[in-house]
């Protein structure tokens, strides 16, 4: 199969009635312009280190009430993020009574910055038309 010389299409390049969203880019590795980083985008995820962010820490029991979510769905949300090194994973025990509480690692704090400086360009440059 030949080769092709030719690079990717830019989406906004020369379409009539648009025009480039200067100022929008992902900046997490591997995201390009226009992307969004898709680990914080998901709902869950991002209502994870949003409560995260805004507080030292959380048991999953506290996340599980304030997110109003499942056990299941908090669990499979939040190994993605510890995979991800976005949150900190500690267990513990009080008593004989298990304990997990999550923090925000600088990572994640890092990428939310990120997350929320990217909707901002895009609400910025949606405002702007």
């Amino acid at each position: 199969m030949a080769k092709s010389n030719l690079a990717p299409r830019d989406p906004n390049e020369g379409a009539p009635g648009r025009r480039r969203l200067e100022g929008v880019r992902g900046e997490a590795a591997g995201h390009g312009p226009l992307e969004l980083d898709r680990l914080i985008h998901e709902r869950m995820r991002l209502a994870i280190v949003s409560a995260l962010a805004v507080n030292d820490s959380l048991t999953f029991n506290e996340l599980k009430r304030l997110l109003d979510t499942t056990d299941g769905n908090l669990s499979v949300h939040a190994r993605k993020l510890e995979e991800a090194d976005y949150i900190v994973c500690t267990k513990s025990f009080e008593g004989r009574v298990p304990r997990t509480r999550y923090q925000l690692s600088a990572a994640g704090r890092q990428a939310l910055e990120r997350y929320l400086a990217h909707m901002e360009a895009l609400i910025r440059a949606t405002r702007e038309r």
